[in-house]
């Protein structure tokens, strides 16, 4: 378990926030305690690690809504929801928002040691991807204004002698360029190249 990663515990009842507190320490666990969503949400931040033990049924905010909340502020803290009252209509809304596992109340401790573990590893694996992503915004931020265009062209599907002509350079000039992007960027060939430019927030596959 990295260092960083923390199972946060939201339950309006003392018994069940101390009970759990007990099993997961007995695991190692690092915990935090919540009483409610609102107090949950002024100390949550985008970089929180590890996992959301979440119960449905709370006063002023349940869990579901809390849920939806997070993902709306772009949180990609995994999910475990809880309940003691558990139905079909709830699990799927629950799933609908990307919840890695719908416990029932009273908890089983395999079961429950098991969701978090997955928890845990699907967080680590998007930490992973948030890390490559940043590595490679900082190799494009290292591109010229020439070689960011020629890249964008690459991208697009143009050939070497198309993009010549568009840039007023020579095929030579082009091809140059797009050796330099390739090694700043530390790709090998084109097709990662665009492969890693399309995976990138906010980008498109050229025509979508």
């Amino acid at each position: 378990m990295p260092a960083s990663q923390t199972v946060y515990i939201v339950d309006d009842d003392a018994a069940v926030r101390d009970a759990l507190g007990l099993l997961l320490s007995l695991h190692g666990y690092r915990t935090a305690f919540f009483s409610d969503a609102a107090s949950f949400l002024r100390t949550w931040t985008l970089d929180a690690r590890g996992c959301l033990l979440l119960d449905i049924r709370m006063p002023g905010m349940d869990g579901l809504a809390l849920q939806q909340a997070l993902l709306d502020l772009g949180s990609r803290l995994p999910v475990l929801v809880i309940t003691g009252h558990g139905d079909v209509h709830s699990a799927r809304a629950a799933f609908r928002s990307q919840a890695v596992d719908f416990l029932e109340k009273p908890l089983q401790e395999r079961q429950l040691v098991a969701a978090i573990e997955e928890a845990f590893a699907r967080d680590q694996g998007q930490a992973s991807d948030g890390e490559a992503a940043e590595q490679y915004r900082r190799r494009e931020a290292s591109l010229t204004p020439r070689e960011r265009e020629v890249m964008e062209l690459v991208v697009a599907g143009r050939h070497n002698r198309d993009i010549a002509h568009e840039l007023g350079i020579s095929v030579r000039t082009v091809e140059v360029h797009k050796s330099r992007v390739m090694e700043k960027l530390a790709v090998d060939s084109i097709a990662d190249l665009v492969r890693q430019h399309l995976q990138q927030p906010g980008r498109r596959a050229p025509g979508s």
